[in-house]
This record gives C-alpha cells, sequence and structure tokens, in this order.
C-alpha cells in the first residue's frame, strides 16, 4: 500500500494498492470520501471499468479488507494471465456495458485524431459529390467511419455491420443526424456466415480499426468475401494498425509516439488489469503490412497499395476487376 497524499487519511486522501504477482505488477488507486470517526471510513476507486466503493465500519474491518484485497488482487492476476494465453477477448470486451463505455467516453478525442483519415478514405473511393452509391461499413462501431463518408457524398447510403449490440445501440444514437441513410446488421466477422440482410453486391466496402482483432485465416478468408460482394470495379479500403518484424522499427514508432504523449512511458509501466487486457488483445493478432496486401492480391484485387502511412497506421486498398 503507497499513500499518494500526506498521512493521516483526510476526505480526499489518495492510496495506492500494488501487488505483484507472477511478474505483473497490480495497481489501484482509492480515494477517501468519507470519514466519521470510531463509526465510518468509505473510499472508492473509479479507475477500472467496474468502479469499486468501499465502506469499513472498524479497524478490525479495514485490517480484514486489506488481506483480503491482495488475494482477491493475485486471484484476478492468475485469472488474467490464463485469460491472455488462451482466450481470444475480443467479444467479452466490445460485448460488456464498460468495454463500450470505456470506447465512447474516448470518442471525441478519437475522431478528432482521425478525422483526416476517415475523410481520404472517401476520397479513395470513386465517386463523384453527387453520385448515388451504397457502402458497406464492416466491424464498423459507433459509425464513425461511416459518417465521414456520409458526409462526403449527400447521395450514398450505408449498410453498418458489429457483433456488438451494445454498440450498434450506441452508433444509433450517434448516426442520427443521417437518419434515412443508413442501417444497422449484426454480424461477426470472425465467421463466414454473412446475414441475409447484407446485400449480395454492394458499390464499395471499408473497414476501419477492426481487421486486426481477426486471425491470419480469417483475414484471408474475409478478404476474399469481401471481393465476392463487391461490384465490379468496386474499392475496398482499409485503415488499421500493423506490426513489424524488425524491433528497431517497432521501438522506433513506440518513441515517436512517445513524444506526442509524453505520459504514454509511464501509462505502459502502470497499466490496471483491465487496460493490459485491452491491451492485449488489441496487438494479439496484428501482423506486417506486406502480409496484408498479399493477401488482398491473393484474392483477385487490383490497385493494391498503401495510400496512407503514419507509423504502425496505415490505410491500403484495392478494387475488383472491372
Amino acid at each position: 500500500m503507497d499513500w499518494e497524499t500526506p498521512r493521516p487519511a483526510v476526505v480526499g486522501s489518495r492510496v495506492a494498492f500494488v501487488a505483484n504477482f507472477l511478474g505483473r505488477r497490480i495497481a489501484d488507486t482509492y480515494e477517501v470520501r468519507r470519514i466519521v470517526p470510531d463509526e465510518r471510513f468509505v473510499m472508492s476507486t473509479a479507475e477500472e471499468p467496474f468502479p469499486m466503493q468501499t465502506t469499513k465500519t472498524s479497524r478490525k474491518d479495514c485490517q480484514q479488507y486489506l488481506q483480503g484485497y491482495v488475494a482477491l488482487r493475485r486471484m484476478r492476476a492468475a485469472s488474467l494471465l490464463v485469460m491472455d494465453q488462451s482466450t481470444d477477448t475480443n467479444a467479452a470486451i466490445w460485448k460488456s456495458e464498460e468495454g463500450v463505455q470505456f470506447w465512447t467516453t474516448k470518442s471525441d478525442e478519437r475522431e478528432q485524431k482521425r478525422a483526416a483519415q476517415w475523410r481520404l478514405m472517401g476520397d479513395l473511393l470513386p465517386f463523384d459529390d453527387q453520385d448515388a452509391f451504397t457502402f458497406l461499413d464492416l466491424g464498423a462501431g459507433t459509425g464513425a467511419a461511416a459518417r465521414g463518408i456520409l458526409e462526403l457524398y449527400p447521395r450514398s447510403s450505408a449498410i453498418l455491420t458489429d457483433f456488438s449490440s451494445q454498440m450498434m445501440d450506441e452508433g444509433e444514437r450517434e448516426m442520427q443526424p443521417f437518419g434515412g441513410r443508413f442501417t444497422y446488421v449484426e454480424f461477426d466477422m470472425s465467421t463466414s456466415s454473412w446475414p441475409a440482410a447484407i446485400p449480395a453486391t454492394v458499390d464499395a466496402v471499408v473497414t476501419s480499426m477492426c481487421i486486426h482483432h481477426l486471425t491470419d485465416h480469417r483475414k484471408q478468408g474475409l478478404f476474399a468475401e469481401i471481393i465476392e460482394r463487391l461490384a465490379p470495379g468496386g474499392w475496398y479500403v482499409n485503415y488499421d494498425p500493423v506490426s513489424s518484424t524488425d524491433p528497431v522499427v517497432e521501438a522506433t514508432w513506440e518513441r515517436v509516439n512517445d513524444q506526442a504523449d509524453p505520459e504514454a512511458a509511464g501509462k505502459r509501466l502502470h497499466r490496471t488489469p483491465q487496460e493490459q487486457s485491452r491491451h492485449e488483445n488489441h496487438v494479439r493478432y496484428l501482423i506486417p503490412l506486406e502480409r496484408q496486401l498479399g493477401y488482398l492480391r491473393s484474392a483477385g484485387f487490383q490497385g493494391v497499395d498503401v495510400y496512407w502511412r503514419h507509423l504502425e497506421n496505415v490505410i491500403y486498398a484495392g478494387r475488383r476487376p472491372a
């Protein structure tokens, strides 16, 4: 237990509970909310996806809590280690209210950072401003990429898919300015079972920040399925992170990214178990760029190229032969 503010405890005091288990550092910071001498001691944390508040009514209660806390954290660490090694956590994260809440709380910041990339995705589609066409946004989440394209092409319409009903519910709210021009369809891209609500042919397909959650085998399968759904001459555009086989490259990406966020290095060293789980879910199936471009060419796409790149983030695209 580490005090982050001077002792003794007063309302507003912060205490970090720290444990190390099998090489993993686990830390939660609690803030004292209320003190009634010899009667009540209330502290809470909002750092985790599951905010906690603890009320103790005696010194003995507090001592027992600290002992139980350490044991609980060790059990949670053990379960996370097992999950990290053997379990794909993607569905557990994106189908949870907590995971969606974490995502949406950062949506404004994320959209400011990625607006130019979503605009470029729209620019890569071979349509004039007033063309009427339908595009498919796979793994759309709350629809940020689709909104950028719908705004760029006022006569276009979108079919958005996701496997999380929670994300789709949030997306319905976010997409209201484009009412009548979009529909949501539930579809799990990790399977090849396309729902009947997705048309057999669409004019374009886009994906944004989701393909990296798929296994290599499924990436290849999805690219083959996408080209079959595209109209002749139709384009597929993907915005996603990639990995590198060169550790020097990976280290350079990290160093440059840290320059934009001075707190990034500290955050990596002090992740909560939930933050660590989200990170491991993010990187679990990342693969190098060249391999993905090869999958597109093998599926039959033409014009395959990287049309934008910044460090590990890329936009690549290709079209079905006309």
